[in-house]
């Protein structure tokens, strides 16, 4: 597709409406998180040196999820669902990891089961960001510092289930 061709207005309004929508779907992934305590529970469990202050999750998340968003939202328009439903279906499926990764650490206190969760979300995001990179290189690019962020993650969650196993 090229991108420099002015686009009528009516279309712009929905390219714009559309990565709305992606961002807002990204950002459906952390409603598990709002249902479930973090405190308390967590607070007791023995974690590495390397664990980062609570604050800062937050504001990782949310540039990885306009990121992710962003990232959905360059390869929607190379065709849609139509043409990019491989795309966009991994990225779909590793939302839906995404998602149940608090659930099951935070709330279902299943230490293990989240680090097995984990590690099938990585495979699935370095998948997407492969399946981006292939559409459009700038949304593959966009998933990096989420695969980069998933890995620390998937290696924080391995340490904490040593260290309470």
């Amino acid at each position: 597709m090229n991108h420099s061709v002015s686009l009528p207005s009516a279309q712009r309004q929905k390219q714009w409406l559309v990565l709305v929508q992606w961002l807002l779907f990204s950002f459906a992934a952390a409603i598990g998180g709002f249902f479930v305590s973090t405190g308390g529970w967590y607070d007791t469990l023995q974690k590495p040196d390397f664990t980062p202050p609570s604050w800062v999750f937050g504001p990782a998340w949310t540039i990885l999820y306009i990121l992710m968003g962003v990232a959905a939202w360059l390869v929607w328009r190379e065709g849609g669902w139509v043409e990019r439903s491989g795309a966009l279906g991994l990225f779909v499926t590793q939302w839906l990891f995404n998602a149940l990764w608090t659930p099951l650490f935070f709330g279902a206190h299943r230490i293990g089961l989240a680090l097995a969760d984990i590690l099938i979300l990585w495979i699935l995001v370095a998948a997407t960001v492969i399946a981006f990179w292939q559409v459009r290189k700038l949304a593959g690019l966009l998933l990096l510092p989420y695969l980069g962020w998933v890995s620390f993650a998937a290696t924080l969650n391995f340490r904490i289930w040593q260290l309470n196993a």
